[in-house]
């Protein structure tokens, strides 16, 4: 998926998504501060999507919708949403990707079926998700906190990757 940087942080009893606002059509870039990370079920849940923006809003609504039918249980919702994305025929022509937490679970969660929780408490999608992770990962044995690394690690993402930028959105949930 091109055109943003997701990156998903979860330590110390917190979990952080953050998301770079840029959008670039082709080589052009049309937009430098969209919304690419946002709250669902009431702020319970936290998520950030890379791909087709359309495809993405639509996704959200169905998991939003999925978050209802199954309240407090987000594994389940994205496993649900993911049978529906594999085998409805307008859903499986949806070019996203998306990363989604609670106080619990982290997970990403894309049309080929993948529901997919991090070994480590850190995960990226997009273009400059792989830099982004990497960093992440660098910087998580630091006395960072995750929202911290997030910042440092989108940050550096951005100097790499031409199609993320600096204007960060950032949503986190504590434990508490």
């Amino acid at each position: 998926m091109h055109a943003t940087t997701i990156l998903m942080v979860r330590k110390g009893g917190c979990v952080v998504v953050g998301g770079d606002g840029q959008v670039s059509l082709g080589q052009t870039i049309v937009k430098g501060n969209a919304r690419k990370v946002r709250r669902l079920a009431k702020g319970a849940v936290i998520g950030g999507f890379a791909g087709a923006t359309a495809d993405a809003f639509t996704l959200f609504e169905r998991l939003e919708a999925k978050l209802e039918q199954y309240p407090g249980q987000l594994t389940r919702a994205c496993v649900e949403l993911t049978k529906d994305w594999r085998t409805d025929r307008y859903l499986r022509r949806l070019e996203a990707m998306m990363v989604v937490a609670d106080k619990e679970v982290s997970l990403l969660l894309s049309g080929s079926g993948d529901v997919l929780e991090p070994e480590s408490g850190v995960m990226a999608i997009g273009s400059g998700g792989n830099y982004a992770l990497a960093a992440a990962r660098a910087l998580e044995d630091t006395d960072l906190d995750a929202e911290a690394i997030v910042r440092k690690a989108m940050a550096i993402a951005a100097e790499i990757c031409v199609y993320t930028n600096g204007n960060l959105v950032i949503e986190a949930l504590d434990q508490g």
